[in-house]
């Protein structure tokens, strides 16, 4: 072999035009640093994997299935969808395309029903990237009618068997996940790449939201912001807190009370509102939320579990 045969990395990252999605990543999420770092080494080794490709260095397709594990509202989805635009800018799937599903779209209800209802989904996503939700609901050992074992032997005969051309990511609690994989270690051997996504921080999370509503044409003013503040350290401290998707349940309720605050005030014979009325969330409308109710609050703190049941977004104050 030529020894002195090279590849331009650097030409082959411009080219693919990857940096752009980084970038984006790097924009759309707040915090996760974690993530980005462990999602840029992964585009790092495909690049070099297509450089030793160019010079008769290739050792096989890379394995490329995943698992996103962390609590809800982490940012796995959107992780996802970024990932399979990397793999599709570099070549490693044809189409630039994200399945996403539960454990509903792949099991069926009656004998006969589960292998066709898991193939469909499959054959949609094929070429692309077959994001599962919650994973580890599809296997039940507690229920011995269960039809989950099926699906999850016709995919893992597909993860094997067309690797190169379908990238499937399980996502899910870590503490589950972890339980999932003990059970199945056929999954296990075929996951190359384990991401975990931590909980963002109570200050990321206020950006979050002013992210949230900036996209909106909605503001905090001084003293809404700080009321946020406040309402996300109560907040966090109370069960079933799902990050990101809980700050878009609280700011929803939050432009509700707006909206009955601007409305009572004309109906009472007000001023016109005008746009920068429209536009601000205020203290107000924050505090009015049943997390600063001392009474409702400790009683939310008793005995409540911290993770939702499959197929439900997390109940909670907001």
């Amino acid at each position: 072999m030529d020894c002195a045969q090279s590849v331009d990395l650097a030409g082959l990252y411009r080219d693919s035009g990857i940096a752009a999605v980084l970038d984006e990543l790097d924009r759309d999420l707040v915090g996760l640093l974690p993530v980005k770092t462990r999602i840029r080494e992964i585009a790092a080794l495909l690049i070099v994997e297509r450089a030793r490709s160019q010079l008769d260095l290739a050792s096989g397709a890379p394995t490329l299935h995943m698992c996103f594990s962390g609590n809800p509202g982490t940012g796995k989805t959107t992780v996802a969808l970024r990932m399979a635009e990397v793999l599709h800018r570099l070549g490693y799937i044809r189409r630039n395309h994200l399945v996403s599903v539960t454990r509903d779209d792949l099991v069926g209800q009656y004998i006969g029903h589960t292998a066709p209802k898991t193939r469909d989904v499959l054959k949609r996503a094929m070429g692309g990237v077959l994001f599962i939700d919650e994973a580890y609901y599809l296997y039940r050992p507690e229920n011995e009618r269960d039809y989950g074992q099926e699906a999850i032997e016709i995919l893992l005969q597909t993860m094997e068997n067309q690797r190169d051309d379908l990238v499937v990511i399980l996502a899910g609690y870590t503490s589950r996940m972890e339980t999932f994989f003990q059970s199945n270690p056929g999954f296990r051997s075929r996951i190359a790449h384990h991401i975990e996504f931590p909980d963002y921080e109570q200050g990321e999370l206020v950006q979050i939201a002013e992210r949230m509503l900036d996209g909106m044409h909605y503001a905090f003013d001084a003293d809404s912001r700080e009321a946020f503040a406040e309402y996300i350290a109560r907040r966090t401290r109370q069960p079933n807190f799902a990050n990101a998707r809980s700050v878009r349940n609280a700011l929803d309720r939050a432009r509700l009370r707006q909206a009955r605050r601007l409305f009572a005030r004309a109906i009472a014979g007000g001023a016109p509102i005008d746009t920068a009325a429209l536009m601000r969330i205020t203290s107000e409308d924050i505090r009015a939320s049943r997390v600063f109710d001392e009474s409702v609050a400790g009683s939310l703190l008793n005995g409540v579990s911290h993770q939702p049941h499959a197929g439900t977004s997390p109940p909670g104050p907001i």
